[in-house]
């Protein structure tokens, strides 16, 4: 079983709040791809209207926290969950898919499993809202987040007696290229995770957001009116890469 990163949902150019989660929640549960909905189930919430009851519990969350956020909000998040071809039924596909993302949240998030079966390949997407039960907290995204997502997978893989992919690295197809390449995320993508986690922490100025930054693995440096942020911490079989932001 492989899966991807955790992918957040933001509200995006040209879209209110409730055409973002309708969108997604629209495609990875689309009858054509789900059995006319057999294969779709539902945690803390009815998988027919998920995408409202989503949206309620935002409203809720800020009503009794006091917290707003704007366009780059996290409404909620995404994995897909890919099966080895012909090796899983649809039924213990979608039942693997909740048990991963029940552990994963740790039962404190409502979330949709919807298993595709239109593909060569039984795959699961999953998406859980961003607050909680009690709507007075949010799932954060961390930084390793892809690994504890591949361990979570692998451990629930071996205890239901389903393939792993026993060495990413060097020998053969690394893990990313057994799921795909499209599934790789860039270093771009790396950084961009690293810096809305340190936005999260709301740093008081340009100057702390750096230093946060340079915290969780990045190395900065100046030249003349660019900053340069480098990802250290990246995959042994891959150069490092950089990328230049510039400041007015």
């Amino acid at each position: 079983m492989a899966t991807t990163r955790i992918m957040p949902l933001h509200i995006g150019k040209g879209r209110t709040e409730n055409q973002a989660v309708s969108d997604i929640i629209d495609y990875v549960a689309n009858p054509q791809k789900t059995d006319n909905g057999r294969l779709v189930t539902g945690f803390a919430c009815d998988s027919r209207v998920a995408d409202t009851e989503f949206l309620l519990s935002k409203r809720e969350y800020i009503s009794t926290t006091g917290r707003v956020r704007g366009a780059d909000d996290v409404l909620a998040y995404h994995v897909r969950q890919s099966f080895v071809p012909g090796e899983i039924t649809p039924e213990e596909a979608n039942r693997l898919g909740m048990e991963f993302a029940k552990r994963f949240t740790k039962g404190n998030h409502a979330f949709v499993v919807c298993t595709h079966i239109d593909k060569s390949h039984i795959h699961n997407h999953i998406i859980w809202k961003a607050v909680n039960l009690n709507c007075d907290r949010k799932f954060r995204n961390f930084w390793g987040s892809t690994r504890a997502v591949r361990r979570l997978n692998d451990t629930i893989c071996v205890e239901n007696g389903y393939s792993i992919v026993e060495d990413p690295k060097p020998h053969g197809k690394s893990y990313n290229k057994w799921l795909g390449d499209q599934a790789k995320p860039s270093h771009r993508e790396q950084l961009c995770v690293m810096i809305d986690q340190a936005l999260e922490q709301k740093p008081a100025d340009f100057d702390g957001l750096l230093k946060l930054l340079a915290e969780m693995g990045c190395e900065v440096s100046h030249r003349g009116q660019a900053i340069r942020l480098k990802v250290l911490f990246v995959s042994l079989s891959e150069p490092k890469s950089s990328v230049f932001l510039q400041i007015k």
